[in-house]
């Protein structure tokens, strides 16, 4: 399949993934961590996607790459709290599970596709 949008990238698509199972969680968070944990897991679960698309409308490899490296540190962050929120018994450890499964595979195409435009960006296709 030809890619012609940022929205035909796997690793797009299963960074959405990565955000609507945050945004679920987050709909069942309680209403004192609204601007805490809450925003902070919708932010950074936003990011990812929201780097990935900036990076693939700079057409420069060196720009995506950055942007790529970024949003690798966003899926890493909403790990993170992920885990703050099974620490806190927000929720419980099979959503973690479930969460670590999405962030494994969504970290595994991110470093292919930064991968792959460092192979481009050098001359090798």
């Amino acid at each position: 399949m030809k890619v012609v949008s940022f929205e035909d990238l796997e690793v797009w698509k299963k960074a959405r993934e990565v955000r609507l199972f945050v945004w679920k969680i987050c709909k069942r968070l309680p209403a004192e961590e609204k601007f805490g944990l809450m925003s902070q897991m919708k932010r950074s679960s936003r990011s990812i996607t929201n780097n990935l698309a900036e990076g693939y409308g700079r057409y420069f490899y060196q720009e995506n790459i950055q942007f790529c490296r970024i949003a690798r540190g966003s899926l890493q962050e909403t790990l993170d709290h992920m885990i703050i929120s099974s620490d806190e018994g927000l929720i419980d450890p099979e959503e973690l599970k479930a969460f670590r499964l999405l962030h494994d595979e969504c970290l595994r195409l991110l470093n292919g596709y930064i991968f792959y435009l460092n192979k481009v960006k050098n001359g090798a296709s």
